[in-house]
């Protein structure tokens, strides 16, 4: 399974209690970001598996298209953004997302709130050149149900000495970092599990990589697996901490 897979497996809420939550008021506050930081902003519902797309002038300044504003989709995946990332950071954001969701698991549900992401990405720009974007996460949960509910992205085109790492998790209430990652992924991956992990970032089928390497789509699945198990975005949250400083 992909590791996009498995966050869509814990992120969309199939419980049989709903959330009663106001979707106008979130919506609200993501237009209010995208207006007041000129963020791109995102919310995604997980209990309907929609999105909202709030374009500020920024989205012009990405190559993405503004016509509809906000734009909604019929999925929790913004793909018109996640494609403008690089691979490698298409990945890495994917596997961070899933360990914010088992560390924000293993939380007080009182306390989530204090919790979120903040990363810096490479995105295709206009001319088609890669630069850096500050990407801000936060997870709203149901007090109906507890299961997560909503999750606000923020993107804002970064300043060109932006110091901030590639990803950290902050409690936003001590003004603490939380979780720094300090994963190295080419003395963690070998040669070739790093070209796996390149084609899995750009969306290729396990076939299709096999068929790119000249290699079996066995050979193809262990890499796969090898991957998941050094990366340690499978196995518990002592696991996930011991990843961490």
């Amino acid at each position: 399974m992909e590791i996009r897979d498995q966050l869509s497996n814990k992120l969309l809420d199939n419980g049989f209690k709903k959330c009663m939550l106001n979707v106008e008021m979130y919506r609200q506050m993501a237009l209010s970001y995208s207006v007041m930081e000129g963020a791109i902003s995102v919310l995604s519902d997980m209990q309907e598996n929609k999105s909202y797309i709030y374009k500020s002038k920024a989205a012009l300044e990405l190559g993405l298209t503004i016509d509809k504003d906000p734009a909604e989709i019929d999925s929790i995946w913004e793909e018109e953004m996640l494609k403008k990332i690089h691979p490698d950071d298409r990945v890495k954001k994917y596997i961070h997302e899933l360990r914010f969701f088992k560390l924000l698991d293993a939380v007080d549900p009182d306390l989530r709130a204090e919790y979120a992401v903040m990363s810096r990405i490479r995105m295709k720009d206009k001319k088609e050149e890669y630069r850096w974007v500050k990407h801000r996460m936060f997870y709203i949960y149901s007090p109906d149900n507890g299961r997560l509910r909503f999750a606000l992205c923020l993107y804002n085109i970064s300043l060109m000495d932006s110091t901030v790492p590639d990803f950290l998790i902050i409690n936003t209430v001590k003004g603490e970092v939380v979780v720094k990652d300090k994963l190295d992924y080419k003395s963690i991956l070998t040669p070739r599990e790093l070209e796996v992990l390149k084609y899995i970032g750009e969306g290729y089928a396990s076939k299709e990589i096999a068929g790119l390497l000249s290699i079996s789509i066995n050979t193809v699945s262990r890499h796969r697996q090898n991957i998941l198990e050094k990366l340690k975005v499978k196995n518990s949250i002592q696991a996930f901490k011991d990843s961490f400083y």
